[in-house]
């Protein structure tokens, strides 16, 4: 084997080794989220509860900043609603 295709073929090593390390990292952080603890607040199931009490219909997106999730739901009248919910106890910032 020459030398370029040596280095080449360590490379193709290396990104795929790295590949899996990110992948990893993100359905760990995924699973994290998903489950909720007290650490990291309350979790996305959890406030797509609290928002449906609010306004029923289909969730269209979900978003989480530091301490806020907003959720948009679009209810079955066609109307598009925003919940903000404390990202840390569930309590609803806004409803509109």
């Amino acid at each position: 084997m020459k030398g370029w295709q040596q280095a080449l073929l360590v490379m193709l090593i290396m990104i795929a080794a790295l590949s899996e390390a990110a992948a990893g990292r993100h359905n760990s952080a995924g699973e994290h989220n998903k489950a909720g603890n007290s650490a990291s607040g309350i979790s996305e199931q959890r406030a797509i509860a609290i928002a449906q009490q609010h306004f029923r219909g289909r969730v269209l997106a979900i978003n989480r900043t530091d301490n806020l999730y907003r959720i948009k739901i679009l209810s079955d009248q066609g109307m598009v609603h925003t919940v903000l919910i404390n990202a840390q106890n569930g309590a609803v910032v806004s409803t509109h």
